[in-house]
């Protein structure tokens, strides 16, 4: 039997409303991405906790905690790995950013940022930064195999910073 082929991934656009949701951080705490209004947030979809690039790109995004802080955004990784599995993840690698369980319904938030992977079960490597207003600011998928590093991330969330300028043309008098 042949595997089956997958569809590429169709990520939300920049300009979109960012939509809203609830996910288990620990097995009785919740966090909200409504929670972050007001600031930039990074959403992390990433396919499995403990797998070799997933370790490596958490890892890079935690020892860069400070300056995620800077830009006053925060930081949270969402997979279809249970609560459980997500709270030892995150004490092995010592994380200083919550990983949010995408675990049931299985990948209805990747879903519904156009991330969830249907034939495998479970989210593409992606990126969002979400504006302080909740619209996607920035969005990028990575091969699988390849760690995206945080580069795109802080050059998104630098532009959010920059000032807006506009181009207004003094008037003439005749």
């Amino acid at each position: 039997m042949s595997p089956r082929p997958t569809s590429p991934a169709r990520p939300l656009l920049p300009g979109v409303l960012a939509p809203d949701f609830s996910l288990h951080s620990t097995p009785d705490q919740q966090i909200s991405l409504s929670d972050f209004r007001g600031r930039p947030v990074v959403l992390v979809f990433y396919p499995a906790d403990w797998s070799p690039v997933c370790g490596d790109q958490v890892s890079v995004y935690n020892e860069l905690h400070t300056e995620f802080e800077r830009y006053h955004a925060q930081l949270l990784g969402i997979s279809v790995d249970g609560v459980w599995c997500h709270l030892a993840f995150a004490e092995h690698r010592k994380l200083h950013f919550p990983l949010l369980a995408d675990f049931e319904p299985k990948g209805a938030v990747a879903r519904s940022y156009g991330v969830y992977r249907e034939h495998e079960g479970y989210c593409e490597r992606a990126l969002f930064v979400v504006d302080a207003e909740g619209r996607v600011a920035w969005s990028y998928v990575s091969p699988l195999g390849v760690n995206p590093g945080a580069e795109g991330v802080l050059e998104a969330l630098e532009a959010l910073q920059a000032p807006i300028h506009l181009n207004i043309s003094p008037e003439v008098s005749p």
